[in-house]
């Protein structure tokens, strides 16, 4: 690979203007294409064959009248005493509802006079306006068109908001905590560097490989259904691996030109045969793991993982083409500065990191008992761990939904924002029976101890699909709804011996549904991950005891970010600090993510200080020293990665949206933990114990595995100059 590398980067430098052009030709034609044909994201965590899923098809086809968009509109009286029944605010909320039954695409209207959604106090009330297409379908213009049709009922005094799928808000990104990160990520760039234009050059590559990314995602949604989650993992993901890859490259290239006598050209196709190797490597691991998020069998979550490793693909390409491209333009003004004066030395390479890896490798059982401990302490959060998807609850506290959410609470219970619909088919019943056997059905629902109330039935105008609102005692986010709804379904065989079908549908429902098969597709996923990470790490470093030692600080890594995730976002902790409005599940897809990315990452690191360590031993067999020249020569360019990572992925924390906040929470204290503790700390303390039998491989497995050069030994051990490099050298 590394051979391979070294004549592609020569072949770049030799065309970097026409590399440069095309790479942005490449943002410009996307770019078009996005901006002119792009579609709508879709936010609607949907999963073929769960029941949930099933309810929604079936009303689709029976009873679509029940299953578009719906607007919850949230009316409440100013603490003055007064009554939504009193005449003046009564006449304030019929004529906002009248104007929005007059909105395209509106087909039913409810009011709450006639409904009886008016709360026991008199105080809170609801309406629904209801679209003829699902929430993804409906226009922007049409939610502002809602909002405005309720301004008779604000000019009134009442307080009004809005819930329901239709009110969902967008998901958007670029607000100033996701550019303080870019700040913080430029910063440790110029500290590593030492060179403003060696820190601007990750940058640049990055924004192009993310704007190309997203802009592609942006195009695909006219085709296929993508979550606004999806295009900010993108972001994310390009965003960090774009600047780390970079890093990696132009950080070994500043090093090699620190060497007396080194050339231009040869530094840049050395450092991209070298480092490159490294960062192909590692990210074909991402885009693995990230692709390998299919095998869960849910279309949105292949969709996010499929968006995110296409970006993390361009970040590669661009590391290995338009990252050597530049550096040739960037020519001699990268070469490192010499001492002022000659009588002051200049500081070792690699002298804080040859100072740690010395410090660990001399007590390599206590540092290993202590991380392996506190890992572990990390992860017992876990243990408890709830998966679901977060409510209107988890909104902002100063968001429409939150306050739509706290009042329907206030007016009609917790369990309100929980209500289950009931889907009755009875296609198979007689017709003289229908009636009775939905009737039946109520109360039987009715009967349940978890549920506080049951609506009366609605059917299409077949009368084949009946609609029957329930009403749990408790909370979307409480276990004792999750048990309900289980408890429901368990039941359901004695309604199928009427000829009826029952399914539980709703939002809660669909969450419940999808956190169960996640939580079913974890193991699987995990194996997978497990298998290929030990696979591809045994052929590239030819070892079986180096492979089993990074999966298992993989391992200890994701445990440890998983039982963060669950102590701050499940059990409250620091809601204040990081904005959490409340205390919630964990986002169900959440920990299947955080595996296929931190796997990737992790592997990144495991590659470039290992590979360095490997590159030791291969020259001079000394085990342990090879541990302290691997981490004097890749830790501090390792540790600056890692906090630019965590940077980016931290910037997240304090978007509004709920996902995209767990998300970022997670990636941040799973990148930090793997690459401090784990990778800088645990991986030399075991390679320092293990010693040389770290590095031995059986004879017949080393025949079958193929060898990848991931150090460049495969290189000539003199680089020719510039004047005397011949074109057979070149292409070497």
């Amino acid at each position: 690979m590394a051979s391979r590398l070294y004549a592609w980067a020569l072949w770049v430098i030799r065309r970097r203007g026409r590399v440069t052009a095309g790479w942005l030709l490449v943002l410009a034609v996307v770019g078009g294409l996005a901006l002119s044909l792009s579609g709508r994201t879709n936010d609607e965590f949907t999963v073929p064959g769960v029941e949930s899923q099933q309810a929604q098809d079936l009303l689709k086809e029976e009873f679509p009248q029940a299953s578009g968009a719906v607007a919850r509109v949230v009316f409440a009286s100013p603490d003055d005493g007064g009554k939504l029944t009193d005449p003046g605010y009564a006449k304030a909320v019929s004529a906002g509802l009248k104007k929005a039954a007059e909105i395209s695409g509106v087909t039913a209207v409810t009011d709450p006079a006639q409904t009886h959604t008016v709360s026991a106090s008199g105080t809170v009330a609801y309406a629904d306006v209801t679209f003829d297409v699902p929430p993804s379908d409906l226009s922007e213009q049409a939610r502002s068109e809602v909002r405005s049709a309720m301004d008779s009922a604000r000019e009134a005094g009442l307080e009004v908001e809005f819930g329901g799928t239709a009110m969902a808000p967008r998901t958007e990104i670029g607000g100033i905590p996701e550019v303080i990160g870019v700040v913080i990520a430029l910063i440790v760039l110029a500290v590593t560097l030492g060179s403003l234009i060696a820190a601007g050059l990750p940058l640049v590559t990055a924004v192009i490989g993310v704007g190309i990314g997203v802009l592609g995602v942006l195009f695909l949604t006219r085709f296929v259904d993508l979550s606004g989650t999806a295009t900010v993992l993108a972001v994310m993901l390009g965003l960090a691996v774009g600047i780390d890859y970079a890093l990696f490259i132009i950080a070994r290239h500043r090093e090699q030109l620190a060497e007396p006598g080194s050339d231009l050209d040869d530094s840049i196709a050395r450092a991209v045969a070298t480092a490159g190797s490294a960062v192909v490597f590692a990210g074909a691991t991402v885009v693995i793991a990230l692709a390998a998020l299919a095998a869960t069998g849910i279309p949105f979550l292949t969709a996010m993982g499929l968006a995110a490793a296409a970006t993390v693909l361009l970040a590669v390409l661009i590391a290995v083409s338009l990252v050597p491209a530049l550096l040739s333009f960037a020519g001699e003004r990268l070469r490192p500065r010499r001492p002022a004066r000659p009588e002051r030395p200049a500081r070792e390479a690699g002298a804080w990191g040859r100072r740690w890896g010395s410090a660990v490798a001399a007590r390599p059982v206590v540092v290993l008992v202590t991380g392996v401990i506190a890992l572990l302490a990390l992860a017992v959060p876990a243990l408890d761990m709830r998966l679901g998807l977060p409510s209107n609850a988890a909104r902002p506290t100063d968001s429409t939904q939150h306050k739509s959410y706290d009042l329907l609470t206030e007016g009609f219970g917790p369990g309100f924002n929980a209500a289950l619909a009931a889907v009755v088919d009875v296609r198979a019943v007689p017709d003289d029976r229908r009636q009775t056997t939905v009737t039946a059905l109520r109360a039987k629902l009715a009967e349940d101890r978890g549920v506080a109330a049951v609506a009366q039935p609605v059917a299409n105008a077949h009368g084949t699909v009946y609609v029957i609102g329930v009403v749990p005692r408790t909370g979307p986010d409480d276990q004792a709804t999750t048990d309900l709804v289980h408890r429901l379904r368990d039941n359901a065989p004695a309604v199928g011996k009427t000829g009826a079908t029952l399914y539980l549908a709703g939002t809660t429902a669909a969450a419940i549904d999808v956190s169960g098969k996640l939580a079913g597709a974890l193991p699987l996923f995990v194996a997978i991950i497990v298998v290929l990470a030990f696979i591809l790490l045994t052929a590239a470093f030819r070892s079986l005891l180096i492979p089993l030692k990074a999966v298992l600080g993989f391992l200890l890594s994701v445990a440890a970010a998983t039982g963060a995730s669950v102590w701050v976002f499940q059990d409250g902790h620091l809601n204040g600090p990081l904005s959490v409005a409340s205390a919630a599940p964990v986002t169900c897809f959440l920990p299947v993510l955080l595996i296929g990315v931190l796997f990737g990452l992790a592997m990144d690191y495991e590659v470039f200080l290992v590979s360095r360590m490997r590159e030791h031993h291969e020259h001079t067999g000394e085990a342990k020293e090879a541990v302290v020249a691997g981490m004097a020569r890749s830790g501090r360019v390792v540790c600056a990665a890692a906090l630019i990572m965590t940077a980016v992925f931290a910037g997240f924390i304090f978007n509004d949206d709920p996902i995209i906040k767990s998300i970022g929470f997670s990636l941040a204290i799973g990148v930090a933990i793997d690459a401090f503790i784990v990778r800088m700390a645990l991986v030399p303390a075991a390679m320092a114990l293990l010693g040389r039998h770290a590095w031995k491989l059986p004879a017949w497995l080393d025949r079958l595995l193929p060898h990848i050069d991931i150090e460049g030994a495969g290189l000539p051990p003199r680089a020719a100059t510039s004047a005397d490099r011949t074109p057979e050298a070149s292409a070497v």
